[in-house]
Order: structure tokens, then C-alpha cells, then sequence
């Protein structure tokens, strides 16, 4: 966990002393403050730009659940890092890697029960509805067989006159 934390840190790092060199080179004279408005202000723009026509899409086509299981499992990768890089912050537990994969596969795998109750539910709901569909078909045509026949009885009775 540490490594790759590390690893995370140095990348960031390293990232960032390219930015401050180029400023420098170039004069700009952004302050940090300022770089950090500008580069995440335009990595987030560069991501709505590839995530809402995705989003878009999605919700075109009636997928609510997966723009909803995206967001709710960036936020659960963003809540098991902070609370792992708490543990080490605060020395209340170990950083461990694997409890972030175990807190992750454990939404992953409670998503799938809840995906599949969903599904059966649905399911069951679909076939109820078509029942009640057929019914009411039934119902129908049985109603317009009494009304003609009715008709027919009238009819009748005028034709007797």
C-alpha cells in the first residue's frame, strides 16, 4: 500500500516540477495556488467533456443505475483511500492496500445481490403486469362480445316491429 502510494506521490510530483519549469521557462509567474486553479480547473473540464456525453448517452437509454453505480463507486474508491490515509495520518489502523480492495469488492459483490434481487423483482413485476395485461384483453373482448350481442338483441327487436 505504501509503495503505491508512493509511487502515486513521486508521479504527482514529478508532474508538478514539469508545470513549475514550464512556467518558469515560459516567465508566466503562476504562483502554486494559481497552477493548481488552472491544471485541475482544465483536467475537470476535460473530464466532463469525455463524461457527459457518456452520462448522456446513458441516461438516454435509460441506464439511471450505471450512471448511478459510477458515481457512488468513485465516491466508495475516494472514502476507502481517505480512510486508509487516515489510519496512517492518525495511527489508528495499518494503510493497508488490500483493505481498500476488500472495502471495494465488498460493494461490488453487495451491488450484485442488490442487482439481482433487483432483476428477479422486475422480473416478477413484468409477468404480473402481462397477466393483468391479458386479463384486461380477456376483459375487453368479452365486454365488446356482450355489446354486440346486446346490439344484435335490439336490433332484433327492431326488425320484430
Amino acid at each position: 500500500m505504501k509503495e503505491l502510494l508512493y509511487g502515486i506521490v513521486e508521479l504527482i510530483a514529478k508532474i508538478h516540477s514539469y508545470l513549475l519549469r514550464f512556467n518558469d521557462a515560459y516567465e508566466y509567474n503562476f504562483s502554486d495556488k494559481e497552477l493548481h486553479f488552472l491544471v485541475i480547473g482544465i483536467m475537470g473540464m476535460m473530464f466532463i467533456f469525455v463524461v457527459y456525453p457518456v452520462f448522456k448517452w446513458l441516461a438516454k437509454h435509460d441506464h439511471v443505475m450505471v450512471i448511478a453505480w459510477i458515481y457512488v463507486f468513485t465516491l466508495i474508491i475516494v472514502i476507502t483511500f481517505a480512510i486508509e490515509i487516515g489510519q496512517k495520518v492518525t495511527n489508528t489502523g495499518n494503510m493497508e492496500f488490500a483493505d481498500i480492495v476488500f472495502g471495494i469488492v465488498g460493494f461490488i459483490v453487495m451491488f450484485f445481490i442488490f442487482a439481482v434481487i433487483r432483476e428477479i423483482y422486475k422480473g416478477i413485476v413484468s409477468l404480473t403486469c402481462d397477466v393483468t395485461h391479458q386479463d384486461k384483453k380477456h376483459s375487453k373482448k368479452r365486454h365488446q362480445r356482450v355489446y354486440d350481442e346486446y346490439e344484435e338483441d335490439v336490433m332484433d327487436e327492431d326488425d320484430e316491429e
